[in-house]
């Protein structure tokens, strides 16, 4: 009992490595999907299938979309900043 207890508790102080390639953004969707869920229980008084299921389709995808937009305008901001924003500070103004 005491070695899985150890394995278990090493398991959070070691964190599994994800890498920055865009393949590893998939490891959100689980993540999107058992937040919408969860949280479309806790708002509903009645759980049914259909409705239940359609609310939390609606809700992963709004999630997705904002953190797309999301990454896009940083991604934005930081292109601008690295890319096009030091050519112009090293150019004289007179």
């Amino acid at each position: 009992m005491m070695t899985v207890f150890a394995i278990v508790l090493g398991g959070f102080a070691m964190p599994m490595r994800i890498n920055t390639d865009p393949t590893s953004v998939l490891w959100l969707l689980p993540l999107v999907v058992s937040i919408s869920v969860v949280y479309k229980a806790t708002k509903v008084y009645k759980i049914q299938a259909w409705p239940f299921t359609k609310e939390s389709a609606v809700l992963f995808g709004s999630i997705v979309v904002f953190i797309l937009v999301a990454a896009i305008i940083l991604f934005s901001i930081t292109w601008i900043v690295t890319e096009q924003l030091p050519p112009l500070l090293d150019k004289s103004a007179f």
